[in-house]
């Protein structure tokens, strides 16, 4: 396997500013930041993206980000954040080991999400349904 930071940073090679950890997930500060407090939380194990992270290892790394959302909620007042994770390079995803982002928010930081509708799909809702064949879809 290609050398992964995060697998590294998992293991004690890298210098991080650990916030959080268990023996399944480590939470750290991101080392370019777009606000106080942005956190990246991984599992130690790796995994690419969400299409291949193991249940048990997304629970606990799920679980892990709501711990620390509602932590800096009560401990530092931050009543609004982001949870951000890409998967695949087309979703701009750049360090391919599971991830999450939580970005603490307030009003006019300059951090704004633009997203741009696309109103004609909800014409094709029907077919889109269609597609998912929803039979199929694992239930846990």
């Amino acid at each position: 396997m290609a050398r992964c930071a995060f697998c590294e940073i998992a293991i004690g090679q890298l210098p991080i500013a650990k916030v959080y950890e268990t023996d399944t997930v480590i939470a750290f500060f991101d080392k370019a930041p777009i606000a106080e407090f942005h956190t990246l939380v991984v599992p130690k194990r790796h995994a690419t993206n969400i299409f291949d992270v193991p249940d048990d290892d997304l629970r606990d790394l799920i679980s892990a980000v709501r711990n620390l959302s509602r932590h800096y909620r009560n401990a530092l007042g931050i009543g609004a954040l982001q949870i951000v994770s890409s998967n695949g390079e087309a979703a701009q995803q750049e360090a391919f080991h599971i991830h999450f982002h939580i970005v603490p928010r307030s009003k006019g930081d300059g951090q704004d999400i633009t997203w741009t509708p696309d109103y004609t799909i909800v014409e094709r809702f029907d077919e889109l349904l269609e597609r998912i064949d929803a039979s199929r879809i694992h239930k846990n």
